[in-house]
């Protein structure tokens, strides 16, 4: 039976503790399949129009979304150095591609990043060490330049940008930025409503690289946008460097497949031949933070899904 195996292998990580529950949409045959799965916290169910922290997957949801329009506009040119379109950077030699697909050479230590305001955390981005190793790593810094980046090119702010060119134009009428006290929450015992990702709660709506909230049908319209519209029909190219690990504009690149994952557990993909796609929302981060163990459960996941969905 499809999903047998996929619902079976979701079970089987609630059961060993890895998360209580999750929120699964899967696109297949023109049609979304939709499944709720355990619980929130060990008590409340999981249920339909949950709100979800996207965490990293806040990145493709929003400027790796606004990058492909200005792309496909003629407005952008990811060979340029970003430094063209946003000065404040200080350095010529880092190219729009490079913050893209993570091959910057950007070291990411920033002192004292957690005693640092707003202004001060992006004046240590703008300052930030660039190395000649431009091999892939991955770094949130890479999409908080691009997202300052935008801010200059149209004089918007992040969450404007967001509104005004995705979500009011595709409906998505439940993501932005937060606090939303109706998201699930991603810390035992708190509930503020906030992201959880350090640099986005002190940038807020600055933030490109995490920060935005959204439901499981605001992400199947997304991602219908990504498998139809023309801005998209070319996204399913590698752009890194040779050597490198793939990666599409923005989004990591296997095969046919654009995938994007985040810190708290969520993760959305897409497959534009096969018109197929997946958004699997969690909070696995709720009870313990043992990253390593879930990135390596997470991969064991996804390729289920792929060898399901072939």
């Amino acid at each position: 039976m499809f999903m047998e195996k996929i619902l079976e292998k979701i079970n089987h990580q609630i059961a060993e503790n890895l998360y209580h529950g999750a929120s699964v949409a899967v696109l297949n045959d023109g049609h979304w399949q939709e499944y709720y799965i355990g619980t929130i916290d060990g008590e409340r169910l999981v249920k339909p129009n949950l709100v979800y922290d996207l965490a990293s997957v806040s990145k493709v949801v929003g400027v790796a979304t606004i990058a492909a329009f200005l792309v496909y506009q003629g407005k952008l040119d990811i060979d340029e150095s970003v430094s063209c379109y946003y000065p404040d950077f200080q350095t010529n030699d880092v190219t729009v591609r490079q913050l893209l697909t993570h091959t910057s050479g950007i070291d990411p230590f920033i002192p004292n990043r957690d005693q640092l305001d707003a202004a001060e955390l992006k004046a240590a981005i703008n300052q930030i060490k660039v190395t000649d190793q431009k091999k892939f790593l991955y770094t949130d810094l890479n999409f908080l330049l691009l997202g300052f980046m935008l801010e200059e090119m149209t004089g918007l702010v992040l969450d404007q940008l967001f509104e005004k060119d995705i979500f009011k134009p595709w409906q998505m009428t439940q993501t932005g930025f937060g606090p939303n006290n109706q998201a699930v929450p991603t810390v035992k015992g708190i509930s503020d409503g906030l992201v959880h990702d350090p640099k986005a709660k002190v940038l807020k709506e600055h933030a490109g690289s995490a920060g935005l909230f959204s439901t499981v049908k605001d992400l199947e319209t997304f991602l219908e946008h990504y498998l139809q519209d023309d801005f998209a029909k070319n996204l399913w190219e590698n752009l890194s460097p040779s050597g490198s690990k793939s990666r599409a504009l923005g989004w990591n690149l296997d095969g046919h497949w654009i995938d994007h994952t985040g810190y708290t557990g969520p993760f959305i993909m897409a497959n534009r031949r096969t018109q197929q796609a997946v958004i699997f929302l969690t909070n696995r981060t709720y009870e313990k933070d043992h990253r390593a163990e879930w990135i390596a459960r997470r991969k064991e996941l996804m390729a289920v899904i792929i060898d399901e969905l072939r």
